[in-house]
């Protein structure tokens, strides 16, 4: 038959996204180029693939059948040449992560290093998000899988947990609060405290699980990422609630954090996926070493506690609250 395996591939992006536009820009081809292909493809196999109008493409029943035939066929050649050391160095391809950017730097450094090494043709293109966008883009088939703490009810994502995290107070080691062992969510109300938006996952964790609470602290700086909070506080503008994982690891200058208490939040961190989707061989194959190597860490061992704190300051970050200050009553 007068077809090959780019004509698979062009076939099976198609079916995936259910887009030509979509898997065009997977392949890095032209939409003319892609049309060529499947048109070759289903010249060759004498039978019609897609019904294609203006607005939507849609397998037709044979083509449905062929997908799940061309994907093993692919899956099957890719796996086989994955395990051939010699052969693995040369394959190329592209594996696309999404990940909530707290859960970046405790995640993946060290296993995208070792895949790397494995496969250095091989691209990773890395999404760094919001937890709803991370979801958004696997559940769009736009990523392999993703890193994100949201999506175990979703009907459409398998949700493999990874690890719990709770959240922590980040402060200055100057600060009062950081002489401390643990501190109450009442405490925070005392000092300058800064918060994400309402448009962010963590922020929705929090209201949730301090909706009960009458003592909750009230923000006067509301930003949009984890990491931008974690750099406000660092450069002494406050204090802030956020994911352990999200802070600094190891011992640093001008960060350091204390549990928090009464009550106890957390979030439940892990690698997600479409359902029903199953995942090229190089994807799974990142996959499965993400889920092993983090599987066996601790994270309560990364994101290590500064030194000795030392005597407040009473600088804008470290001192209480005045009624002086403008803003203050913002919720």
């Amino acid at each position: 038959m007068n077809f090959n395996l780019a004509d698979l591939r062009a076939f099976v992006a198609v079916a995936e996204l259910s887009s030509f536009r979509a898997a065009a820009g997977e392949l890095h081809l032209s939409q003319p180029a892609l049309s060529r292909r499947i048109e070759k493809l289903e010249d060759a196999l004498g039978v019609r693939l897609f019904d294609r109008t203006t607005r939507s493409v849609e397998m037709t029943a044979v083509g449905r059948e062929f997908s799940r035939k061309a994907r093993e066929l692919l899956n099957g050649l890719e796996e086989s040449l994955l395990g051939i050391r010699d052969v693995a160095t040369r394959i190329t391809g592209e594996v696309t992560v999404a990940c909530v950017p707290s859960a970046v730097r405790y995640f993946l450094p060290a296993v995208l290093r070792q895949y790397h090494a494995l496969y250095p043709r091989i691209v990773v293109r890395l999404i760094d998000e919001g937890a709803n966008d991370v979801l958004n883009l696997v559940v769009r088939n736009e990523a392999d899988f993703g890193l994100n703490y949201i999506g175990t009810q979703e009907p459409d994502v398998d949700f493999q947990p990874v690890l719990k995290e709770p959240f922590v107070v980040a402060c200055p080691p100057d600060h009062p609060l950081a002489r401390k062992r643990k501190v109450t969510w009442a405490e925070l109300g005392e000092y300058d405290y800064m918060t994400v938006g309402k448009a962010s996952g963590n922020r929705m964790l929090l209201d949730l699980a301090l909706g009960n609470i009458p003592a909750r602290p009230q923000w006067y700086c509301e930003v949009r990422h984890v990491t931008t909070l974690v750099g406000l506080v660092e450069a002494g503008l406050g204090i802030a609630a956020v994911p352990r994982l999200a802070m600094p690891p190891g011992e640093h200058p001008a960060l350091t954090s204390v549990p928090l208490v009464d009550p106890v939040v957390e979030r439940t961190v892990g690698l997600i996926r479409k359902r029903g989707r199953s995942l090229s061989p190089a994807a799974q194959q990142l996959y499965d070493m993400l889920l092993s190597a983090n599987a066996a860490i601790d994270p309560a061992s990364q994101p290590a506690r500064a030194g000795k704190a030392s005597k407040p300051s009473g600088s804008a970050g470290g001192g209480r609250k005045t009624s002086s200050r403008p803003g203050q009553q913002a919720s």
